[in-house]
This record gives structure tokens, sequence and C-alpha cells, in this order.
């Protein structure tokens, strides 16, 4: 009967992916629709930028905080993990705030709250202070993708939320990319203290424009038209109006898909970090890198990331339509991305030059890229009314990953006396986690 349920699942993601040659198009039936619903995803993609800047800037700048406070390699550790122990607490409350304030409350107090914490970093005096700035930038950026996936639900048809979805992820790149070439740059010419503080300053901005302009809903707003209002309601489901039920925690906890689905995404994750939390270092450290260049480098893997977000969400929908089948086109492409990082890793471990280096790792990055996209439309093809919760399991789990790597950094470091082990230690999580996908049958095993 599972089998049954997932082989329609399976069939009616295909009929989606195959609905458009290109998902941003829109038929000629609504050639007249108003487009607000793409400016809300520009608002979207622009506050996922800043968050990103936000919480990578401190990678960059991590060897001149340290010096200057007087930090041994291990309290930056805590201090990059901090961010994300609270970015994993605090997923569901804030998914919860969401819920009861509504996005046009809630976004803008995510973000206005995580833009003081990064100015308070500017005036923190020790690792007390520090830890305590970066763990509530954490909290407050929890919510951004709860509520943002939320809008997008709302604001979007059926036929185009994966593809929006992958839009959305490829600004973390955009903001890990621009955000690491821009503070290389700015600290040329201020102190790490005023770069936190101008850091600050775009999401206050965006939080007061878009409480005013933005609406909950596709009706609440004044500028989109019936023609729009009809586009976004194709293929939507009828609501069902029976209260539901309590949320099966337990059995979401010990599926089989639901336990492969959040273990590999605590080794994606924890492998992903690498990039915004010790890489500028490792430049540093290894290659004789200095702040500026190092800050240029680190941009290119976020850019490669976000090309793979796009990448990897065209391909696992085409290999759907081709197939049908859900194994092939969401694990098989998130495997085969796995296996391509992993060897592009070893590639770039014997080369001297950092930038030759740094490209060869970009490549790995574009390939480990390809597997976010299969993921999250995963948590959609199987969890039905449980999306929400498999997607939560699913991202803390990945949080959680984010939080050990950056502290097992120094302590491998401490313990070989080199970067060596580091960067295996890199390559074999992208193995493990590929492994980790083929522990479940997407075909078979439902949620």
């Amino acid at each position: 009967m599972k089998q049954d349920v997932n082989i329609n699942l399976a069939m009616d993601a295909a009929s989606l992916a195959t609905d458009e040659s290109f998902p941003l198009l829109d038929r000629p039936a609504y050639a007249g629709a108003s487009r607000v619903r793409h400016t809300v995803l520009v608002w979207l993609c622009i506050a996922t930028t800043i968050a990103y800047i936000d919480r990578g800037c401190l990678s960059v700048a991590e060897k001149l905080i340290r010096a200057d406070l007087g930090l041994t390699e291990s309290q930056m550790g805590l201090v990059m993990s901090a961010f994300f122990l609270a970015y994993a607490l605090f997923q569901m409350p804030a998914a919860w705030l969401d819920h009861v304030w509504g996005s046009r409350r809630a976004l803008p107090f995510f973000s206005a709250s995580w833009s003081v914490a990064t100015g308070i970093c500017g005036a923190t005096n020790g690792v007390a202070l520090l830890l305590l700035a970066r763990f509530s930038m954490g909290a407050a950026e929890a919510g951004i993708f709860p509520a943002s996936t939320g809008v997008l639900s709302r604001w979007y048809p059926v036929s185009r939320r994966a593809w929006v979805s992958g839009v959305l992820t490829s600004f973390m790149g955009v903001g890990g990319a621009v955000g690491a070439a821009l503070t290389g740059t700015i600290l040329v010419y201020v102190s790490w203290r005023w770069m936190f503080m101008l850091y600050a300053v775009p999401g206050l901005i965006w939080a007061l424009g878009f409480a005013f302009w933005f609406r909950n809903t596709p009706r609440q707003h004044a500028s989109v038209n019936a023609a729009e209002l009809a586009l976004i309601s194709e293929g939507a489901k009828p609501v069902d109006h029976q209260a539901p039920g309590p949320i099966a925690w337990r059995a979401l906890a010990t599926n089989r898909a639901v336990l492969g689905l959040a273990l590999q995404q605590f080794f994606r994750a924890a492998a992903a970090i690498f990039y915004l939390s010790w890489f500028p270092t490792y430049l540093h450290e290894t290659r004789g890198v200095g702040v500026w260049e190092a800050g240029l480098l680190t941009s290119l893997p976020h850019w490669t990331t976000m090309l793979g977000c796009l990448a990897g969400g065209w391909l696992s929908d085409r290999v759907l339509a081709t197939t049908g089948k859900l194994r092939l086109a969401r694990q098989g492409v998130a495997v085969a991305s796995m296996l391509a990082a992993t060897v592009s890793i070893g590639l770039a471990y014997p080369i001297s030059d950092a930038r030759l280096a740094v490209f060869i790792l970009s490549i790995g990055a574009f390939c480990a890229a390809l597997a976010g996209p299969c993921a999250y439309a995963l948590t959609m093809d199987l969890g039905g009314r449980n999306t929400p919760q498999v997607f939560g399991i699913m991202n803390t789990a990945g949080a959680v990953g984010s939080i050990l790597f950056p502290i097992l950094v120094p302590k491998l470091v401490a313990l070989t006396g080199s970067w060596d082990a580091v960067l295996a230690f890199f390559a074999a999580i992208h193995i493990v986690a590929g492994a980790c996908w083929l522990l479940f049958d997407a075909d078979r095993d439902a949620i």
C-alpha cells in the first residue's frame, strides 16, 4: 500500500515537472496577471542574502578578531558554533511564532533581531559577549526559512514551488559569496568592529520596507489582480477544514526515510559549513593568503554553490520527468553529487597554488550543492501534510552538524599539527553523506 502511495506521488511530481519547459514563464492564459508574487520572491532573496552576509562575515575576520581579543582557536570554534546551536534550537519555536504572528510581522522581527545582534558583535570586548551575540543571531535567523517557505506556498502555484525554492536557496550562495568578497574589501579600510556595525544596517532597512509593503496572502495585497490570483491558486488542493490531529513525532523520528534525510543533512551541512567558518583561516595558514585575497577566494565556492542549487533543482526535476522515479531523481542525483564533490577535494589536496586549489574546491562545492534541492524536494514529495515537521527534523539535524564541525576543526589541527587531517575529514564527510542517501527508497518508503 505504501509503495502504491509513493508511486502515485512520483507520478504526480513528474507531471508537475513536465508542466512547462521553463518554470518561470507563465502560460498565455495568465498573460494579464500581475507579477507581485515575483516581487515577494525578490524580497525573500534579499533577506536571504543579508542573512548569509551577516552570518558568514565572522569567518573572514576571524584571525583579526582572535588576535585583537586574545582568543584561542578553540574559543573561536565555540563562537562560530554558537550561531548554529541557536539555529538548531529555535527552528520550531520560530516556525510557531510565524504561525501565530503571520509572516508580515515575524519576518521583519527576525531580520531586525539578527541585525541588532550583528551590531553588538562589533561592540564586544571578550568571548562571553561575542558568544551571546552570535547565539542571538542564530536564534533570529532560525525563522527565516520556515517563514519564507510558508510565504512561497501561499504566493506561488503548486507547479512553481520547487523552482522558486531553488531560487531562494541559491541566494544562500549569493550571500556567502558577496559577504566573503565584501568583507575582505571592507577590512582593508575599517576595523572588524565597524564591519559588524555596517552590516547591521541593511537588515534593519529590509525589516521596515517588508513590513510596510508585504501582505500575508495575495488576496490582501492591493496590487494583485484577479488573473494572478487565479494563477496562484492553479493546482492547489481543496482546503481541509478538519482540524489536524496530533503530530506523530515518534513515528516520524523512527521512519527510515526521515532518518536517512536527517543523517544526510547532518553530514552535508557539516561539510558545507567549512566554507562559512574555517576556510579563510585554512587559506591563511596553508597557502599564506592575506585577508583581502582570502575574502575574494572564499567567495568563489559560494558562487558555485548558488549555481549548483539552481542546476540541482533543474536536473532532479528533469530526471523525475523522464523516469518517474523519485529514487533516481532525488537520491540518485544526490549520491552522484556527493561522489563528485569528494573527487574534487582529493584533486585539490596536493595543489600548492591557492587560486587553482580554490577553483577545484569550488567545482566540488558546485557538485555538493546539486544535492540540496533534492533534499528539499523530497521532504515535500514524501512528507505530505507532515512536510513542515519532516523539514524541521531534517534542518535541525543539519544545524547540529554545522555546530560540531567548527568545534572539531581546531582540535584536529592541534592533534595532528597540520590542516591535512581537516581536508581528509572534509572529503570523508561527503562520502558518508552520499551513503546516507542509500538508507531508504523514496519510491517505497512512505512517511
